[in-house]
């Protein structure tokens, strides 16, 4: 047995494989994130096998790339091409930043500084992954703790990625303990190990938010097929007809706001003076409607802004007046006005061109013709939709997963979040079963009630704690309504945003200097 231990324990690829593994079933659905201790341990012991930095990016690179495709295989469904390309280079991003540890790895002989150091490089990559317009930040290592909130509650400080930084210290300091017999490594590791789980159950023990008043929400999954025009309907006034009619049918006289999901409204909604025909017809259905029954309606549509003087650099030209789209939510008021939040956060490739404002500026002979390419447009303004007791977001789908764009709505006074998604271009794949987990993290972050409309499922409500209070089931044709309880205090994680990851970046940069200049 020792033996074998031995022959396995010296076996770069065999450990970097069997940890891709391990972290794979480490995210949702699968139900065992505490897994992402022993895989980082077997990565460091690659590094440690690792003749040079280059030597430990090789090695590493087949785990990284197995973990994301176990947790992220559904990519494919939405668009191959797309899919491949965002696993394999975000396996070569993470294999990158194997690089850094290794140098730690080898520079650094204190047990603690190696620790300290590999989670600031770690959590500096989750971070700095959120910032740049290739972003993908699905695999931050504290996303697949989203089952087990009991023992994260701590995040309501750090953020999700406080449990990035704990998974690496431990790891880390464990691995010294394994390799060296260092004793403060081992202490150190039990008393990490522990002491996250016990701030969290004595946070959820003391944890009592005041309630102002509750709202009541009507939340709408319509289940339209994604893939056919009008949700598989013929025309978009019967897709509309439907969704008013779940709406009815979950509403009451009390009911403040229906939520409908992203790309809930066929085909398009623009801001024209003089709207095409069936514009004004959706329009007119959805005002007569929020008047009757004297509620917001708020849901996904495909917005066009046109610009009738001074349009933007990326505008594309038309025969009518030169525009924008946007992925957006509207919402619209019994008063009969409305009110347009566009998405911030889109998808890489598949719903906006990486990098399109350095292109178009410095294509100076004009040779391509970017705005044509670029997707949808991206908003940049946090608003926020009126009820009659409080104000609420709509982050459409992918914005939910940004805690550092979902915190300027908290900062604003949004009493509780909804989230508006189609989950339906994955499938009945990991994709949706995740998006939902993840939400559970963004209720702990900013201590607010989430509501979640999604197309085809899973939507729901999930309280401040991480609980879940209510879960469709995928692929239903449903509509429920909820009480939903407004909170205004706000976390430190609110009031601060990512106080952690800045430092340890900064702490990262300055220990790479360092490296640089007095350890070659």
């Amino acid at each position: 047995m020792k033996d074998a231990f031995n022959s396995f324990w010296s076996k770069p690829w065999l450990l970097a494989i069997t940890a891709g593994i391990l972290l794979g079933l480490s995210f949702p659905p699968f139900p065992f994130p505490f897994l992402q201790i022993p895989a980082f341990l077997l990565l460091l012991q690659v590094i440690s096998l690792s003749n040079s930095a280059k030597q430990a990016a090789y090695y590493t690179y087949p785990g990284f790339l197995i973990w994301n495709l176990i947790s992220t295989y559904w990519l494919m469904m939405a668009t191959v091409a797309g899919g491949i390309a965002s696993i394999l280079a975000n396996a070569v991003l993470m294999s990158l930043t194997a690089m850094l540890l290794y140098w730690v790895q080898k520079k650094y002989s204190s047990a603690w500084l190696v620790a300290i150091f590999q989670a600031c490089f770690w959590v500096s990559f989750e971070y700095l992954h959120f910032q740049w317009d290739l972003s993908w930040p699905w695999l931050t290592l504290g996303n697949g703790w989203a089952y087990y909130t009991n023992f994260i509650q701590y995040i309501s400080v750090t953020g999700v990625m406080g449990v990035s930084a704990w998974i690496i210290l431990v790891s880390a300091l464990l691995f010294q303990f394994i390799k060296k017999r260092n004793k403060i490594a081992g202490y150190s590791t039990l008393f990490l190990f522990l002491l996250m789980p016990v701030v969290s159950f004595i946070q959820l023990s003391v944890f009592s938010p005041k309630e102002l008043e509750s709202v009541e929400v009507a939340v709408v999954q319509p289940n339209f097929d994604t893939y056919k025009p009008n949700g598989g309907f013929e025309t978009p006034l019967q897709s509309l007809s439907l969704l008013l009619k779940l709406s009815n049918k979950a509403r009451t006289d009390e009911t403040d706001l229906i939520l409908w999901p992203e790309n809930g409204i066929y085909p398009y909604l623009s801001n024209r003076r003089q709207p095409a025909r069936i514009e004004k017809t959706i329009d007119e259905r959805i005002f007569t409607k929020a008047e009757e029954w004297n509620t917001v309606i708020l849901g996904g549509v495909r917005y066009f802004d046109f610009f009738y003087d001074n349009p933007p650099p990326l505008a594309e030209s038309s025969g009518y007046l030169p525009y924008l789209s946007y992925n957006a939510a509207i919402a619209f008021f019994p008063n009969g006005t409305t009110e347009v939040y566009r998405k911030h956060n889109l998808v890489p490739v598949v719903e906006r061109l990486p990098f399109v404002k350095f292109f178009e500026r410095i294509d100076v002979f004009g040779w391509i013709n970017w705005p044509k390419y670029q997707g949808f447009g991206q908003g940049e303004e946090t608003n926020l939709f009126k009820t009659d007791s409080t104000q609420v977001p709509a982050l459409i789908c992918y914005d939910s997963v940004y805690p550092g764009w979902i915190r300027h709505f908290t900062q604003k006074g949004a009493g509780f979040l909804t989230i508006i998604t189609n989950d339906g271009w994955w499938g009945n794949s990991s994709g949706h079963i995740q998006h939902f987990a993840f939400a559970r993290l963004a209720a702990i972050e900013f201590h607010r009630w989430i509501i979640r409309s999604a197309n085809n499922g899973i939507s729901g409500v999930i309280a401040p704690d991480g609980t879940v209070k209510v879960k469709t089931n995928y692929w239903k044709r449903t509509s429920f309504n909820y009480k939903v309880p407004v909170l205004e205090e706000t976390t430190f994680y609110s009031r601060f945003g990512n106080w952690l990851p800045i430092l340890m970046l900064f702490m990262g940069l300055i220990s790479l200097i360092y490296l640089i200049i007095f350890k070659r």
